[in-house]
């Protein structure tokens, strides 16, 4: 007995109101921002923090060089793993700053790497240790992160402004109904056994 007519609050009907047009318009709203408004938003912030992260990354392999070091203590011998990777440690090594002092400080390194071979490290302007500077995978991972976390805030703000406003249709339609029924329910009631 029960049949879905579609498209019901486009077509012009006594018993449509003036909040069921509301409510078409605004999921319209809702699918046109989902599929178009959520993907160009991730798109635009993606490129703006793309083109920040190359730049950064730009400044850092202008700013940062390498140079030698030499270990000077043992790096722990390194326990076989099932993927066969060998791991790294963290061991003390010293370098000559571009003055021409030595430091030291600690340096990542092969397992099982003895006193005396040489490895090398990042240093700044200034002569300070430093890590290397940003990778290109690493400036499309910024990039991706925060282009698809944009996209989910704004299907997340746009889903959750469409729910609440559905909460408040339904209340005030409620509103109306009550209304209604209580103009109509004696006239109702004056015509039933």
């Amino acid at each position: 007995m029960r049949e879905r007519v579609r498209g019901w609050r486009w077509r012009s009907s006594p018993l449509r109101r003036r909040s069921d047009v509301v409510e078409a318009w605004a999921l319209l709203a809702v699918v046109v921002l989902l599929a178009v408004g959520a993907p160009l938003a991730g798109t635009a912030v993606g490129w703006r923090v793309h083109d920040d992260a190359r730049g950064r990354a730009a400044a850092q392999r202008a700013e940062r060089h390498r140079v030698a070091a030499v270990l000077v203590e043992d790096a722990p011998v390194a326990v076989t793993s099932p993927s066969g990777r060998q791991p790294a440690y963290q061991v003390r090594v010293r370098w000559r700053a571009p003055a021409g002092e030595s430091r030291t400080g600690l340096a990542e390194v092969r397992a099982g790497s003895r006193r005396g071979e040489h490895t090398r490290v990042w240093l700044d302007s200034g002569g300070r240790r430093v890590g290397p500077p940003q990778s290109a995978s690493a400036v499309w991972q910024h990039t991706l992160m925060a282009g698809v976390f944009t996209a989910g805030a704004a299907v997340a703000v746009v889903v959750g402004v469409h729910v609440a406003g559905r909460r408040v249709a339904a209340r005030r339609r409620l509103a109306e109904w009550e209304r209604d029924w209580v103009r109509i329910g004696p006239e109702w009631r004056r015509h039933t056994p």
